[in-house]
């Protein structure tokens, strides 16, 4: 049975999309099956995961509205070497439609039902926003991985941002976790971004992952590219540090699992 994680954050720009392609291709080059789910209208992880958001036959759309079968809507040829449900600019009406059906909030979570048994991780990339599509990756997932860039505003919004998950797992998932927060654009020689990091980890603890994402040219070049780092420039800081980030999520797998946020 696939491990279901939810990538989000309210705040944009902080590489939910780039920790969510390059996670994804990490864990598929060792081996595990990986499906990628592009829940952000941007289409981002779907353009880079090499697929062409305007061009492509199905998306998240078809999955969540008009229920069509989840075999139907995956994607098997990415650059990636992961599967993905792709997404476009189709599923900002997707949000609009979802209003109008019973059981809304579930739509994501049914549907992925019949391929769990199929995959090692799937990974669900969330809009930078709380909205139905946001529930929808809460209810289907086991865990939310929170990527974040050591700053400021981003510690304060982050107590903000795990509190209202806690109190959306306890109405649509009293199962969610915290499978971990991840410091992005990470830049050693910037005072405040290790005092930040001291924070989160006095705060946060084991929750808040060793791997460190560097800020690095190649991870930002490689989605105009339509590949995941580790396929653009397999020697670059951030191909490595998102490999070690897989290493480090297959050791904690092996532990015991974590207490449901709800409680």
């Amino acid at each position: 049975m696939a491990k279901v994680i939810a990538v989000a954050n309210q705040k944009g720009g902080v590489g939910k999309t780039t920790t969510a392609v390059n996670l994804a291709a990490s864990l598929a080059a060792t081996r595990r099956k990986v499906l990628l789910i592009d829940l952000d209208p941007q289409g981002n992880a779907t353009m880079g995961s090499g697929v062409d958001k305007y061009e492509v036959a199905t998306t998240v759309y078809d999955l969540l509205v008009d229920e069509m079968p989840v075999e139907e809507v995956i994607v098997k040829d990415t650059n990636g070497h992961y599967d993905l449900i792709a997404a476009n600019a189709d599923v900002t009406a997707a949000e609009i439609k979802l209003i109008e059906f019973f059981a809304r909030e579930v739509r994501l979570k049914n549907g992925l039902k019949p391929v769990l048994d199929h995959y090692d991780y799937v990974f669900i990339d969330c809009p930078p926003a709380l909205n139905l599509l946001t529930i929808n990756a809460m209810s289907a997932a086991d865990s939310v991985l929170v990527p974040m860039q050591c700053e400021y505003f981003a510690l304060e919004g982050l107590t903000a941002l795990v509190d209202t998950i806690s109190k959306l797992a306890a109405v649509v998932n009293p199962d969610l976790t915290i499978e971990g927060i991840l410091r992005t654009m990470y830049d050693p020689r910037n005072r405040l971004a290790n005092d930040v990091s001291d924070q989160l980890k006095q705060h946060f603890g084991d929750k808040v992952y060793r791997t460190v994402i560097p800020r690095n040219v190649r991870l930002a070049e490689a989605p105009s590219f339509g590949a995941p780092a580790m396929y653009y420039d397999k020697s670059s800081t951030g191909a490595k540090a998102y490999l070690a980030l897989a290493g480090e999520m297959i050791r904690r797998a092996e532990q015991e699992p974590t207490e449901p946020l709800a409680s």
